[in-house]
C-alpha cells in the first residue's frame, strides 16, 4: 500500500501484470486484483508454493480470489527459476 501512488505511472504503457499470490495471505490480493481489473490491465495470478506452505488447486485459488475464467492461474515455485519461466 505504501507504493499505491505509482501504480498509475507503472502500468502505463505495460501490456500486462503478474500477480504473486502466497499462499499464506490470500487476501493480500484483491488490492492487486481490483486495480488490474479497474484499468483494464490484463493479468496472470501466480500462486508461489514453497516447503512448509498450504497447497492449493489452481481451480481453488480462483474460487477464493474470485478470479475471472479467461485470466490464468498458475503453481509455480518463485525459487525455482524453472518453475517461473
Amino acid at each position: 500500500q505504501r507504493f499505491w501512488f505509482m501504480w498509475d505511472d507503472i502500468v502505463r504503457g505495460a501490456v500486462g501484470a503478474v500477480v504473486l499470490a502466497d499462499t499464506r495471505r490470500l487476501g493480500d490480493c484483491f488490492p492487486a486484483l481490483d486495480y488490474f481489473e479497474s484499468c483494464g490491465l490484463p493479468y496472470v495470478v501466480a500462486v508461489n508454493h514453497f516447503d512448509g506452505s498450504e497447497r492449493f488447486e489452481p481451480g481453488d485459488v480462483r474460487e477464493a480470489l474470485t478470479i475471472p475464467a479467461h485470466v490464468p492461474v498458475m503453481i509455480m515455485d518463485a525459487r525455482r527459476r524453472i518453475s517461473v519461466v
